[in-house]
Parts: C-alpha cells; sequence; structure tokens
C-alpha cells in the first residue's frame, strides 16, 4: 500500500484522531503552561493547605497550598521533554543496532541479538533503578536513562524490516550500481523502515512518561520543588485520606496521556502496515 494512501486511511481512523487530539492538547498546555497557570507552581500559600476543587481551585491544593492544576500544567512539560529526549535516544541506538544486524546479518546479527536478549532478561525498571542509583537524580540523568534501557524492541523490529528489504529488487539494483553500505542503509532502506519507527516513536514516548512518573513516584526521579506528575502522585499517597484530590488528577492525567500516545501508535501501523489492510 502507498504510503499516502495509509495516512489517508489514518486521518479516517477515529481512534488514531482522538489520540493525535489527546497529545495535541498535551502539546499545547506544555508549550504554554506558564501562560496558562493561574497560579505560581510553586507558590507556597498556608492560608490554602489542603483544599478540596473549588471556582478558585479547580483541582485543589495540595500540603504546602500549592495549586494542583498549576503543578499539573507544569508537570506536562516535564512529561513532554522526558517523553521525547527518552524516546529520541532509544530510537537513536535501537535503530542504527537493528540496521546493522539486518542489513549485514551473519556474526554482526548473532553479536547485536544476544545482546539485546540479555538486555531483555532484565526488567527495564529494575536496569533503570540500577543506573540510577549510582547517579544524581536530575531530569537529563532521567531522559538518557530511560533511553538507554529501552531501545531493544526498536532494535529488533528496525532488524526484522531490513532482513525482509534487503533482498527486494530496488536494493538489488542499488548494489548493481555500486551504491555504498552506508548509503544503502540510510538513503534506501531506511525510510522504507519508517513505518515502524515511528509506532516505536508513539509507544516509547508514552512508555517513557509511565517510567518517569515511577521513577519520581519513588522519589528517585525529577526532584521537587520542580513539578512532575509522579511526584505530585507521590506526594498524594500520603495524603490519600483526607485529599484524594491529589492522587486522582495526576493520575488520570498519566493514564490519558499514555492511551492517546497508544491509540495513536496503533492507529499508525493499521494505516501503514499493508498486511492489516481491508479489501
Amino acid at each position: 500500500m502507498h504510503q499516502t494512501d495509509g495516512w489517508k486511511k489514518l486521518a479516517k481512523n477515529k481512534m488514531a484522531l482522538s489520540g493525535l487530539a489527546i497529545i495535541g492538547l498535551l502539546f499545547f498546555i506544555a508549550l504554554f503552561a506558564r501562560f496558562l497557570s493561574p497560579y505560581d507552581p510553586n507558590f507556597i500559600n498556608i492560608d490554602a493547605i489542603l483544599l478540596p476543587p473549588s471556582g478558585k481551585h479547580p483541582l485543589g491544593t495540595d500540603q504546602l497550598g500549592r495549586d494542583i492544576l498549576s503543578r499539573m500544567m507544569e508537570g506536562a512539560a516535564v512529561s513532554l521533554k522526558v517523553g521525547l529526549a527518552a524516546t529520541g535516544v532509544s530510537l537513536t541506538i535501537g535503530t542504527l543496532l537493528g540496521a546493522l544486524s539486518g542489513y549485514y546479518g551473519r556474526w554482526v546479527d548473532t553479536l547485536i541479538m544476544r545482546f539485546v536478549d540479555v538486555m531483555l532478561c532484565f526488567p527495564s525498571l529494575f536496569l533503570i533503578l540500577a543506573v540510577i542509583a549510582f547517579l544524581e537524580p536530575s531530569i537529563v540523568n532521567i531522559m538518557v536513562v530511560i533511553g538507554l534501557t529501552s531501545w531493544m524492541g526498536v532494535a529488533r523490529l528496525v532488524r526484522a524490516d531490513f532482513i525482509s528489504l534487503k533482498q527486494r529488487d530496488f536494493i538489488l539494483a542499488a548494489r548493481a550500481i555500486g551504491a555504498g553500505d552506508l548509503r544503502i542503509i540510510f538513503i534506501h532502506m531506511l525510510p522504507n523502515a519508517l513505518a515502524s519507527l515511528l509506532v516505536a516513536a508513539a509507544l516509547g514516548i508514552g512508555g517513557a512518561i509511565m517510567a518517569e512518573s515511577a521513577l519520581s513516584f519513588l522519589g528517585i526521579g525529577v526532584q521537587p520543588p520542580t513539578p512532575s506528575w509522579g511526584n505530585i502522585l507521590m506526594a498524594g499517597k500520603d495524603n490519600l485520606d483526607i485529599a484524594w484530590w491529589m492522587s486522582l488528577f495526576p493520575g488520570l492525567a498519566i493514564v490519558i496521556t499514555v492511551i492517546g500516545y497508544n491509540l495513536l501508535g496503533e492507529g499508525i501501523r493499521d494505516a501503514l502496515d499493508p498486511r492489516l489492510t481491508k479489501f
């Protein structure tokens, strides 16, 4: 199926469009959080401690009297930065190793795939915790560590695409006219693996946001006073019996955002994979 037809099919996929709308809203809030926030997200107001949702504070306040809506808007920007940066790292590593493995095969493929198998033996969260234990918790470190521990699936996807592509007529023709390996890999083969990479990117960003939220919830991710959905949720845990809103709203934000990326990723896969096209 031609990719133009695939994008037309994506435009008709209501679930994918719903995911795109959620992601678009997240981007808008993240980009303009400083202008949209009704309060300074770090302003402490001892006269407004643990206030329930109201007209003045639509999502309530926390144990320090800070407006939760303002902190969640600022946290959206943090989640977006972590998701994009971590996914960029994982896509770069996974694409490079997967391309080399699928294109060259033989001992290169064996070596890389056995390394992938070893990495997959350890739960991702365990790997992240092990690395973070030796580093100072910071946004940059979180981005890099999540990216370095989540590239294995991308490598397998790209490897499978390259194994399928390298015997195609246009690749054999490129070799026949003297095209080098790098040109064949990056100019002729990689663009044809774009559909898999787009799906991996959409799902990867959602996964990275989940990982960052989990780390922040455990207290080793983004550190206060910088707001993130994970550390807002952690603060809510300590006040769950008297301030339900501190846990409910950041939890919903994480769930809805991850669902949005998953819907978009599935929509892209359905639209661009010719094997799923219905005649």
